[in-house]
């Protein structure tokens, strides 16, 4: 093996949680994991303009140095590319990696950053900014634990359609009744079906802002039905989501009984 390749690998092992040896992120990771938290401060202190106003030069600084640092990390992962396991070639591996829905995410989070820097049009500079928050999103990556959870949610995925299908058969349900019942009462609240969808969504997941409600006794006797069914819809993807995280700490459990094992 060459030394490029040697540096090649070793630098995938860093980068990949998956792919050392030992549970956990590497030195170079952990910086990645700092930045992206730093980056996601200081974008949210950006909007607060009391701390904004007199800094704006040390924001763009440090939006620099995390989007040359960012930058820096996508073109390493572009590199290892080839390291990860699978069949293909190296640019077959490199174009799987650009069109993976984390390096799409790194790419948009290196053009907001830099795209702070270099816009003048205060509406597309206001979106970049926004769009850095997306850095916190780069964490999952850096996760086991969250790669674990994603692989159990999934393997649920026809219980939690199930779930999916139920409550949009109640919300339909429960804004077509009161369509019927109240919409000649309240027009501006329950006139038609789109309207009346508000007030359905609101009450199945059990939030209640108040800000519409049926008036009549048939509309509060519906409107009853649905809170109650509301209850159990609630309670059915909070167990399968409760469940499907029961499987992934049990799943790093066995890893690192497994790990302790070996060594």
């Amino acid at each position: 093996m060459s030394a490029l390749s040697n540096l090649r690998q070793r630098l995938y092992v860093a980068l990949d949680p998956a792919a050392r040896a030992k549970p956990g992120l590497s030195l170079l990771n952990w910086i990645f994991v700092a930045a992206i938290l730093i980056g996601t401060l200081t974008c949210i202190l950006a909007t607060e303009h009391e701390v904004a106003r007199g800094n704006e030069t040390l924001f763009v600084r440090i939006e620099l140095v995390l989007g040359v640092i960012f930058l820096i990390e996508y073109l390493a992962r572009l590199w290892v590319a080839p390291e990860a396991s699978g069949e293909g070639s190296a640019a077959r591996k490199r174009l799987r990696f650009v069109c993976s829905a984390s390096a799409v995410v790194d790419l948009i989070v290196i053009v907001a950053t830099f795209g702070t820097l270099s816009s003048s049009n205060v509406q597309m500079l206001r979106l970049f900014r926004l769009l850095r928050i997306l850095r916190v999103a780069k964490l999952a990556r850096m996760s086991l634990a969250m790669h674990d959870l994603w692989v159990a949610v999934t393997s649920r995925r026809y219980e939690l359609l199930v779930t999916m299908a139920i409550a949009g058969f109640l919300v339909i349900v429960g804004a077509t009744a009161l369509f019927i019942v109240e919409g000649d009462i309240q027009p501006d609240r329950f006139g038609s079906i789109p309207r009346a969808l508000w007030w359905s969504v609101v009450t199945l997941t059990t939030i209640g802002y108040g800000d519409v409600s049926p008036i009549t006794p048939l509309g509060k006797a519906i409107a009853s039905c649905i809170a109650i069914a509301s209850v159990g819809f609630v309670a059915m993807p909070t167990g399968i989501m409760a469940a499907a995280l029961s499987d992934a700490m049990q799943r790093n459990a066995h890893r690192h009984h497994d790990d302790e094992r070996t060594e």
